[in-house]
């Protein structure tokens, strides 16, 4: 067989996307709160914030059992992009109560109404499970993916799901990657797929495990180890060039 015992997957860019925009989204919601800013501003304000801040992992909080603190670190730490996408916008003050805003926004992304499945994931999906091919994810997400899985119907899938804030590391780190083998039988072959270079596709390298990048809005490969659709990663080509390890 030329696919691996177990392949990984990111979760959001990878299996599903965000339905419109977060721009869109948080834009929408805030107008209810009488808040009025320009959609793409505030897109573009929180790719920037988002970009740099750190990364959502928690190192320091003791993980004997996955805590409510965990919870609200995660909670404050959107809650504080959020904020500084509204100040950068220059929207903030609009506010009446920022707090009811955010609640009511966190919580929306948590149901399925602010995602949408790639249409080339679940057949692709389906076909990977009836070749014997285990399958699991690997994200840096918090704890409301377990509900956005569950609600899109692709729980059903995933025999492990390895998140950063319940390991104290994300990607690429090497811990997120070791977590999530440990999980299997570490003598079996893996790979990881998603849709950053740096954390999936180079965070999987470092790891010891087969990383492929997925780019979905390129109709270009700039390298073996990319490709711009599932469609792609069951193509007897592409299988034949990783069987030969001749990847970059």
């Amino acid at each position: 067989m030329l696919f691996p015992d177990v392949i990984f997957f990111d979760a959001v860019g990878t299996l599903f996307g965000v339905r419109g925009s977060v721009g869109q989204i948080y834009g929408a919601i805030a107008r209810k709160y009488g808040v009025d800013a320009n959609y793409e501003d505030l897109n573009q304000a929180f790719i920037c914030n988002f970009k740099n801040s750190s990364k959502m992992a928690f190192p320091d909080i003791e993980r004997s059992q996955i805590s409510s603190q965990i919870y609200k670190c995660e909670y404050k730490w959107w809650q504080d992009i959020a904020k500084s996408t509204f100040i950068q916008v220059g929207a903030f003050s609009q506010f009446q109560d920022f707090e009811a805003y955010f609640q009511e926004m966190y919580n929306f992304f948590a149901t399925p109404d602010a995602w949408y499945i790639y249409e080339d994931v679940i057949p692709v999906l389906n076909y990977l499970q009836a070749q014997g091919v285990t399958l699991g994810i690997i994200s840096n997400f918090d704890h409301r993916l377990y509900p956005v899985l569950k609600n899109l119907q692709l729980d059903r899938f995933f025999a492990s799901i390895t998140i950063s804030t319940q390991v104290g590391a994300a990607k690429p780190d090497l811990q997120i990657f070791h977590a999530a083998i440990a999980k299997h039988d570490p003598h079996q072959d893996f790979w990881h797929i998603g849709d950053s270079f740096k954390e999936d596709y180079e965070g999987a390298k470092k790891a010891g495990i087969q990383g492929i990048w997925i780019d979905r809005f390129s109709s270009s490969q700039t390298a073996y180890s990319t490709i711009n659709s599932f469609k792609d990663l069951i193509a007897p080509d592409f299988l034949k060039l990783l069987s030969k390890s001749v990847i970059k």
